[in-house]
């Protein structure tokens, strides 16, 4: 009998099912425990279609009807696809070179380790060159959305643009002469590159301009960001109160908290409505100062992010981000000046390191999935195990490696 040929309902395992190539059907996914993640389910079955979820519920609720494919994966929890909003690259490549081929490469490598959305994450660059990077990811997202890789990829939903209207004191390794203040004139080529796909804007709300900045995006439907800032805390309220809503890889370059002038991090940690992505790496934020952000913020508010770059998922040495090289050593990224120059941290692995902080799995699951999704709006689509959701799904081992990942109905077999 042919792989294309199963009985109705006839079951087979998760490996098999990965193998081959699948006519679209409906399915039904049976797995040990779904994490959706707003609840656990033992004994879980999710039914399929068209790359789309259509329910979710323990398995003796679920009639399987004709013309329905039973897929047991019962060994594994299922759990929303990963959705990081803070990534610059992987597989040796980065988001600005833009081309199909790096697109393709980091879209591969990102879904091996769970991400199956990310958001292309830009970096200080000339003006001009960002532009150009920005309009050929949107180009690349178009193409993918008109026709759908058939292999498991990661989808790309927009773009985040982290730079150029940043302190030049809090500039990590950004390059100090691409820095420029902020412009209106300059965003809205950025957004024009954009052609609505822009998601994030990360600035430093302290510099003349920000505001004038900060409304703009707004009006764009843009969530606007804090980072990169050596804000006092009166600055970052007042960015706050322009439209910030938004602070990237707290702690890290940013003005350190004193308790006289709490700075911009008093504002990230008693303002109510404001996320906050972390880097879970163990290397960027030691673990009281995680605890501090989720005592202080709640775990709805908190955002794990991997901030990866072109290393991620390669072997140590030297790398491109944007337009100049950094070193890994150790797994540890650094630019010829030592400075953290991102990470090679992928989400699996910062929800591993966040569930050995004491955190209870369904809860650092959301902070991969779910409240990355509701930070910029997707969350009936991506994020959720949920009817009408994309079949976005992690399978996650006894040990919380990813064992396999299904990206809009498509699954892959390759194990990290």
């Amino acid at each position: 009998m042919s792989r294309e040929n199963y009985t109705v309902g006839e079951k087979i395992g998760l490996e098999s099912y990965a193998a081959v190539k699948i006519p679209a059907m409906r399915q039904l996914l049976r797995v040990g425990l779904a994490i959706t993640p707003q609840e656990e389910i033992l004994d879980a079955a999710l039914v399929l279609s068209d790359g789309v979820i259509e329910s979710v519920g323990p398995r003796a609720s679920v009639a399987v009807g004709r013309g329905t494919r039973e897929i047991d994966a019962r060994g594994h929890t299922a759990v929303p696809g990963f959705v990081d909003i803070h990534v610059h690259g992987a597989a040796a490549h980065d988001v600005m070179e833009a081309t199909p081929q790096a697109l393709d490469a980091i879209t591969a490598k990102l879904a091996a380790y769970g991400t199956t959305s990310l958001l292309a994450t830009t970096v200080t660059a000339p003006v001009d060159a960002t532009c150009r990077s920005i309009a050929d990811i949107v180009s690349y997202i178009k193409s993918a959305e008109a026709s759908p890789p058939s292999a498991a990829r990661s989808q790309i939903l927009g773009l985040h643009f982290e730079g150029p209207f940043i302190s030049p004191a809090r500039r990590g390794v950004h390059p100090p002469e691409n820095i420029v203040p902020p412009s209106t004139a300059t965003l809205k080529k950025f957004l024009d590159a954009a052609n609505g796909y822009a998601r994030i804007l990360t600035l430093a709300p302290e510099l003349p301009g920000a505001v004038e900045v900060i409304t703009t995006a707004r009006a764009y439907d843009v969530t606007v960001a804090m980072g990169h800032t050596d804000a006092t805390y009166d600055e970052a309220c007042a960015g706050i109160n322009a439209g910030i809503s938004h602070a990237v890889h707290v702690f890290n370059a940013m003005r350190p908290f004193s308790h006289r002038e709490t700075g911009v991090l008093g504002a990230v940690l008693t303002e109510d409505g404001l996320t906050a992505e972390i880097i879970a790496d163990g290397v960027h934020v030691d673990a009281p100062a995680i605890r501090v952000l989720l005592a202080t913020k709640g775990i709805h508010n908190v955002i794990l992010i991997s901030d990866g770059t072109a290393a991620t998922g390669m072997p140590d040495g030297t790398y491109h981000l944007g337009q100049f090289e950094f070193t890994v050593n150790g797994g540890v990224c650094r630019n010829s000046e030592g400075r953290l120059a991102g990470s090679t941290l992928t989400l699996d692995r910062a929800i591993r390191q966040m569930v050995s902080l004491g955190v209870p799995l369904r809860q650092a699951i959301a902070m991969a999935t779910l409240n990355p999704a509701q930070r910029v709006g997707i969350q009936h689509k991506k994020g959720v195990l949920a009817p009408g959701a994309d079949a976005d799904l992690v399978f996650l081992t006894k040990d919380l490696c990813v064992g396999g990942v299904m990206t809009r109905g498509r699954i892959s077999a390759d194990f990290v």
